[in-house]
């Protein structure tokens, strides 16, 4: 697929030299930066997805979850002006693009169930959910920390309004881990198959819990601070490890593809 490795190569360049310049743009330029090279990572994933047969792995997936944060933060950035283009996100979107081309992981040239498709929305939304709330939460840390030492300014975004956002991101992106282990279970039922316990259910679940507990903290008990945000950092984590932790084991280490 050279036209699809062309737009992948031109992206994750793309990203790189936003990266390098975030610093000397302004926060109109940065902004329409990002944008261009959105629509590039987007042409890039349709043009993946649709390709014959269709591919799916490790690597694309968190590709898709990068531009889903990516989106998030663009929008973000039109709500609130004083955010600005980060060189690390930008950082992010090169090492994903170059990670979804070595790794494209395994083609499904038929699909076993009408669910799978899905179940893989709600998965990969549900990364992106999850992903943006752990950037929120990185970002609120910086804040505190600049707010300790005196160095906040005009362009440094509230704190109680990233711990707002925060755990919006958390509770839609716990209602779609829910929702993803729900049509998970349908879908094994749809072929007429057990439940498997294995490493990747018991992550998802795990991750589930974690979270769940958070949002229970939250509101029972009014966690905040770093409580919280060690508790959404160990719940992102076991989510990571539950797909593309799995995955990247099975492609990269063992060279399978089941």
């Amino acid at each position: 697929m050279p036209h699809l490795t062309a737009l992948s190569l031109s992206t994750a360049l793309a990203y790189a030299l936003l990266a390098y310049a975030y610093q000397r743009l302004s926060p109109v330029a940065s902004r329409r930066a990002l944008l261009c090279v959105w629509v590039l990572h987007l042409l890039a994933l349709l043009q993946g997805l649709f390709a014959e047969p269709p591919r799916f792995g490790f690597g694309p997936a968190l590709s898709v979850t990068v531009w889903l944060v990516l989106t998030v933060y663009a929008l973000e950035s039109q709500l609130y002006p004083q955010l600005r283009v980060r060189w690390g996100l930008a950082g992010l979107g090169t090492v994903a693009m170059l990670l979804a081309m070595a790794f494209p992981g395994q083609p499904y040239p038929g699909l076993r169930s009408p669910w799978l498709p899905l179940h893989w929305a709600l998965g990969i939304a549900c990364y992106g959910l999850i992903a943006a709330a752990v950037v929120h939460a990185w970002l609120m840390q910086r804040t505190e920390k600049a707010m300790r030492q005196g160095q906040t300014d005009d362009t440094t975004m509230p704190l109680l309004t990233l711990e707002r956002l925060t755990f919006r991101f958390v509770t839609a992106g716990f209602v779609l881990l829910t929702a993803t282990l729900l049509a998970g279970g349908w879908f094994s039922e749809s072929l007429n198959e057990r439940w498997v316990w294995n490493h990747k259910t018991i992550f998802s679940v795990l991750s589930w819990l974690t979270v769940g507990i958070l949002l229970l903290g939250r509101w029972r008990l009014g966690w905040r601070g770093r409580t919280a945000i060690r508790t959404l950092y160990l719940g992102a984590g076991f989510l990571l490890l539950g797909y593309v932790g799995s995955r990247f084991v099975l492609e990269v280490i063992l060279h399978r593809g089941g």
